[in-house]
């Protein structure tokens, strides 16, 4: 998760996609929602014998088809706060965890953070690629033809043997940046009414194969929350035909065969958007938002996220709604929400990437950007996401500073960091050790 920001906002199959945020929905203001909702857009997809859609959704939707930084000096080299562990012996393991303690504070917490950038202009990012962040998040709605030799540069920035995570959003319909280099998919309920699981993976995977040719190896998508409105995402609504179905059912597996199509095409997938926005009152991008009650989403909402998880799920985005019964913070910054439930009761061992912190949800609840990455990191989150917008070096570097300075007075546990930046590694498949 749904901008020149992050969050995967949206656009209607019969709405423009946009070329805001990531992650949940695009931010749209409601005159634009109403203009979109007019404009008609053709499908750009093959159809096949149609599904039922399951409770929830009465027809089906339309298919479709430079920042100034500031200096950010990569911090290589181990601190006065971050000791090397001592070893008994030669023979003592080698392992990410033991490398990482060597780490200081700072260069952890670069690894972190995703710095959104431009897809037209991912030189941007090269400060606070160089300076040792996670990642990059691409924002648009056209790649350039020669986005992978782009990328390729960008890369050969990254410290050391760490590689880089390219994050976008190609979840289909109108949250698509990506679709004039890699093909065009359809709303996600309109696969869920008219493609059967294994049409759904083969498609996604094609459209994959070409994301990973263009140096993208990491997807926002799919999202399996269960939404059976039929309507385009929204302010009021975030999912409505960014959902697969009503049908619990339907999303649990059509979910998967979505994930395994990315992973297939060599594609990292993010499941989103935990606990389910399902249901959802308000769209968090715009203000406060709720999801349905806890003891309605544990029966509804959680299904599709075990089932991702038992399929090997290697990333979940949080949601940034409020979980009435289970949490009162948003949930990207609730404790309850990743660490008792999320890592505790399904057992989630992968990455946990927060929805983002730039939503006026997140300072509705009085927390700034920084703040909100040091709660988030806190409660189990491992990478932290923010919308493009403004200064961008200058923003990644208070965040960064924000997270040292916690570790420092004792508000954020250097394990718990150390723990953070080994899930970035690991869904990299990363091995620091010789």
């Amino acid at each position: 998760m749904n901008r020149p920001s992050y969050r995967d906002r949206t656009g209607a199959t019969s709405l423009p996609r946009l070329p805001g945020r990531a992650g949940s929905v695009r931010r749209l203001s409601t005159a634009a929602v109403a203009a979109m909702l007019l404009a008609g857009c053709a499908a750009g997809t093959p159809d096949a014998s149609p599904r039922s859609s399951g409770p929830g959704l009465s027809h089906t939707p339309p298919a479709t088809t430079s920042h100034p930084r500031s200096s950010l000096a990569p911090d290589l080299s181990t601190s006065a706060t971050a000791p090397a562990p001592a070893t008994t012996s030669a023979a003592a393991a080698c392992t990410n965890s033991t490398k990482l303690a060597g780490w200081s504070n700072r260069r952890l917490a670069m690894l972190t953070i995703a710095v959104p950038v431009p897809e037209t202009s991912v030189s941007d990012a090269t400060s606070e690629v160089s300076a040792g962040a996670g990642g990059v998040l691409l924002f648009g709605s056209k790649a350039p033809a020669d986005l992978g030799s782009r990328l390729t540069t960008l890369k050969s920035h990254v410290p050391g043997r760490l590689g880089l995570l390219v994050m976008t959003d190609e979840e289909g319909g109108g949250i698509q940046r990506m679709a004039n280099l890699v093909g065009s998919l359809p709303w996600a309920a309109y696969m869920g009414s008219h493609w059967t699981p294994a049409q759904i993976q083969q498609n996604v995977t094609e459209v994959a194969k070409k994301m990973a040719a263009a140096q993208v190896n990491m997807d926002l998508a799919p999202v399996v929350d269960v939404d059976g409105r039929n309507e385009a995402p929204s302010k009021t609504n975030p999912d409505g035909w960014r959902s697969f179905s009503g049908n619990t059912a339907v999303v649990s597996k059509d979910g998967v065969a979505y994930m395994n199509g990315l992973r297939a095409g060599g594609v990292i997938p993010v499941v989103k958007h935990f606990p389910g926005l399902g249901g959802s009152t308000y769209n968090s991008d715009f203000g406060p938002a709720r999801t349905l009650p806890w003891s309605t989403l544990q029966k509804v909402a959680i299904p599709p996220f075990t089932a991702a998880i038992k399929a090997g799920a290697p990333a979940i985005m949080v949601s940034n709604n409020v979980v009435p019964g289970l949490s009162t913070n948003p949930a990207s910054l609730s404790p309850t929400v990743i660490g008792t439930e999320l890592r505790g009761k399904l057992g989630f061992k992968g990455l946990v990437v927060t929805d983002s912190l730039s939503a006026k949800a997140i300072s509705a609840a009085g927390f700034s950007v920084p703040g909100a990455a040091v709660q988030a990191l806190r409660s189990g989150a491992d990478m932290v996401l923010f919308d493009l917008g403004g200064n961008v070096g200058s923003q990644t570097s208070s965040i960064a500073k924000a997270v040292t300075d916690a570790v420092a007075g004792g508000r954020l546990s250097r394990s718990r960091l150390i723990d953070a930046a080994g899930h970035v590694l690991a869904v990299r498949h990363v091995n620091l050790c010789p």
